[in-house]
């Protein structure tokens, strides 16, 4: 039975939601403690350090790697990196895959977790995030993730990671440092990464038919390290790689190449040549070979559309 029909009573997810909704209002306003603080040029560089590590572990792990699979890891640095990714106190890995992979299989039409033509810019850009509708993970639609005890006991405590950061920085840099280089970061860092879901469906350039609203923005590419590239991303969802050309600046992938040298990851995707010129210009005079007609996610194995049953058309490879 899928997990999405196995819900709990409305009102325990009511009180789920009030309390969701408190503690992201408190993260809002506890950066202004910092009247009291005092604010230090190092807490200003905790709190950029902070922002570009953790939008690394949402773009990089979350995103590229739990959600579309397009590199391959061993299971300990999976671990490590399912780690660096909750400390963004973005929920767990299993529900932050899950809930993506639901989005693309209906985005921009009906039953998309977060689409600004549907349900308007506050909806898709951070209250769907506070919904008790979207409050459960739905294991079906991770099957290749759900199959590790370590990953699934991270997913049922989802703030654990972030707590821990928390408290370091504290231990490290103080109250102030707290303030500013914890929480100001992961404010900042909410709103970087909720841009993606409104913004990016709503300013910017389509080089790609895709069937939906993404688009391609540079602005949202630089604070999200690459995310903004979204035309891209929903036209190839296999690659590790956004930024299609040269000139599109992508640090995430940047990142996850020079991890590549050290052997931790490999396997990195890269967009094939014939989906790279298949724009919405010259779709008709670049034909995708037989393999590629269903899904642009997989060159191999031969792509299949997503299903309720997790991403097939994403790489197939597992960790060892």
């Amino acid at each position: 039975m899928s997990t999405q029909a196995q819900q709990e009573p409305v009102d325990v997810l009511d009180w789920r939601k009030w309390i969701n909704a408190s503690l992201f209002l408190g993260m809002h306003i506890i950066p202004l403690a910092a009247i009291w603080t005092g604010v230090s040029w190092v807490d200003v560089v905790v709190c950029v350090g902070l922002y570009l590590v953790r939008m690394f572990g949402v773009t990089g792990v979350y995103h590229r790697y739990f959600s579309h699979r397009t590199y391959k890891m061993g299971r300990v640095t999976q671990f490590c990196m399912a780690w660096l990714a909750m400390t963004s106190a973005q929920k767990g890995v299993l529900w932050w895959a899950s809930h993506h992979r639901h989005h693309h299989k209906h985005s921009d039409q009906e039953g998309d977790v977060h689409s600004p033509r549907l349900q308007g810019f506050w909806q898709s850009h951070m209250g769907w995030i506070l919904s008790s509708e979207w409050a459960q993970t739905d294991l079906d639609r991770v099957k290749d993730l759900r199959k590790f005890p370590e990953l699934v006991w991270l997913n049922r405590h989802p703030l654990l990671p972030a707590v821990v950061t928390g408290l370091l920085v504290t231990l490290a840099f103080g109250w102030s440092g707290l303030v500013i280089g914890f929480f100001l970061s992961t404010v900042l860092l909410y709103h970087g990464t909720f841009t993606i879901n409104s913004l990016s469906h709503v300013f910017g350039s389509q080089r790609y038919d895709t069937g939906d609203d993404s688009r391609n923005n540079w602005f949202l590419a630089l604070i999200t390290l690459g995310e903004g590239w979204h035309n891209n991303h929903h036209h190839y969802q296999a690659s590790a790689r956004q930024g299609f050309h040269w000139y599109e600046i992508d640090i995430t992938y940047y990142v996850l190449k020079m991890i590549s040298w050290t052997g931790l990851i490999w396997d990195l995707r890269e967009p094939p040549a014939h989906v790279i010129a298949r724009t919405r210009r010259n779709a008709r005079s670049v034909a995708p070979p037989p393999e590629h007609t269903a899904c642009a996610s997989a060159p191999l194995p031969p792509a299949r559309p997503v299903s309720d049953e997790g991403s097939e058309c994403l790489p197939t490879g597992t960790p060892v």
